[in-house]
């Protein structure tokens, strides 16, 4: 593995003005044991913004919210789920499925390619760190590696 100084890095933040945001269900271990990945993407170009793992609770999509900060996000799009209503501004807030099927189609992408995300499976994580770290290499890759590896047909993590 090449080793980066800080030099070799760029980054570029960009306002990226409307974003959608949906949540994606996996288990650890057993189906009780939920984990749930929240993402948010760019509504003009599908590029992840930020992603974070956690419950379906308020205060997981609080930090997905404040990693998102730095867009300067003018208008969410995302289902009418109630953590959404109560902590999103009416005014920036676009409750509905017409204007989240970008989001959609990237859970869809993600649960054919990693297959401890299909809800009937015998492949399953059996750790929550492995289970993070494995989805988030794949989205990590897939949204930050230069040109997608779906394309190529490289990543397909078990």
């Amino acid at each position: 593995m090449r080793t980066f100084t800080p030099d070799d890095i760029a980054v570029d933040v960009e306002r990226a003005g409307e974003a959608e945001m949906d949540e994606m269900w996996s288990f650890v271990g057993k189906k009780k044991e939920q984990r749930w990945l929240w993402h948010a993407i760019d509504h003009g170009t599908g590029a992840v913004l930020a992603y974070v793992f956690g419950r379906r609770k308020d205060e997981v999509f609080l930090r997905l919210k404040a990693l998102l900060a730095p867009f300067k996000i003018t208008r969410f799009h995302t289902d009418s789920w109630g953590t959404y209503t109560r902590h999103l501004d009416p005014e920036e807030h676009n409750p509905g499925k017409h204007n989240t099927q970008q989001i959609e189609r990237k859970h869809l992408t993600l649960r054919t390619r990693i297959k401890r995300l299909v809800r009937k499976t015998i492949c399953f994580s059996k750790s929550t760190q492995i289970h993070d770290i494995v989805i988030g290499l794949f989205v990590n890759r897939y949204a930050f590696g230069g040109s997608s590896p779906l394309n190529r047909g490289e990543v397909q993590l078990q």
